[in-house]
């Protein structure tokens, strides 16, 4: 078990209150007090009172801290740590306002300065949270993006500020354990879904979610014809949590879902969960002839490396979500 290494540790996170953040707390806090493993987890925040707002769940736990700061201007000391897990970055479709350059600063800048801390910390692991969009777009022909794909974002094209931001944030990584010091390792995040998902963001399935308990519409932005893949978040969490922690994790690993499922079905899913009936809206007719825009992992790697496995079925995700959402005073 990776948590039995973890003993006594400190962790140092950033990007705690995000999605991806959110779930990394609430999981250390459960294995932390189920295991007596007696961590402790210190959480970068810019705003210490919204973090409270947003984790409630930390209020008057003393195995996780606060510290104010931004990760652009990360410095100095806060003792010393054993882990270290970047998941703070700015989405891929909140570029305030179409600022692509400083979505491309604000990834690579923040990761030079994380990677800082945590060498000057004195941390042995360090896990990026990268993304599947550094492969650029999915061929037709390629059935799941393997780790050692060789295509990439159009450098040309200032909407891959997000992209090229991570194959950055990579290199910077692969540099560091290269120079001798901490090993790193970064995980490739596909699309997700569970408990804090955003509503109303760029995430399809929180739209669709949300659109459904609204009473419908769903409205889809293209012809429905995309394929996607759903992990859930607990099982993001697992994955996480090994690459951060596991001595036998380097280099990079997908994570994800390698259920592929149309944009069109997936609507269908949620309306069958969660409000039978509800109409769907598609922005464009489907194109005869046309090839359908694929995003999926290759999890070979992590399945065989790690042992790492999806638990949790897109339905049953979808149910837990939306169960959670009926049920959360902030829904």
């Amino acid at each position: 078990m990776v948590w039995d290494d973890a003993r006594g540790c400190r962790v140092f996170l950033t990007g705690g209150t995000g999605f991806f953040g959110a779930w990394l707390v609430e999981s250390f806090l459960h294995v932390n007090r189920r295991l007596a493993l007696g961590s402790s987890l210190v959480v970068l925040t810019r705003d210490p009172e919204s973090a409270l707002h947003r984790l409630p769940c930390i209020a008057g736990q003393p195995a996780v801290s606060l510290r104010r700061g931004d990760v652009r201007e990360l410095e100095g000391r806060d003792g010393a740590f054993d882990y270290a897990i970047h998941a703070a970055t700015e989405s891929s479709h909140q570029q305030h306002a179409g600022d692509n350059r400083h979505m491309l600063e604000t990834i690579v800048e923040g990761t030079r300065r994380v990677l800082a801390f945590a060498r000057e910390s004195g941390v042995r692991r360090f896990l990026l949270t990268s993304s599947g969009a550094v492969y650029g777009r999915q061929p037709p022909d390629v059935a799941l993006l393997p780790e050692d794909f060789e295509g990439g974002p159009r450098s040309w094209d200032p909407t891959s500020a997000y992209a090229e931001g991570k194959r950055a944030a990579e290199t910077l990584c692969a540099i560091e354990a290269d120079q001798g010091g901490m090993s790193t390792r970064a995980a490739r995040c596909f699309a997700f879904v569970g408990p804090h998902i955003p509503l109303g963001a760029h995430f399809a399935i929180g739209n669709f979610i949300r659109d459904a308990l609204l009473g419908g519409p769903i409205r889809i932005s293209g012809d429905g014809t995309a394929v996607r893949s759903y992990l859930y978040m607990a099982d993001l969490a697992i994955w996480l949590w090994t690459l951060a922690l596991s001595p036998n994790a380097s280099g990079v690993y997908n994570v994800g879902s390698e259920a592929g499922v149309s944009i069109l079905d997936l609507a269908r899913i949620v309306t069958g969960v969660c409000a039978p009936g509800t109409p769907i809206e598609l922005a464009t007719p489907r194109r005869d002839g046309a090839q359908p825009h694929r995003y999926l992992p290759c999890t070979t790697r992590a399945q065989r490396e790690l042992g790492l496995q999806q638990r949790i079925s897109l339905n049953e995700a979808i149910v837990r979500t939306i169960d959670w959402l009926r049920q959360s005073p902030t829904h």
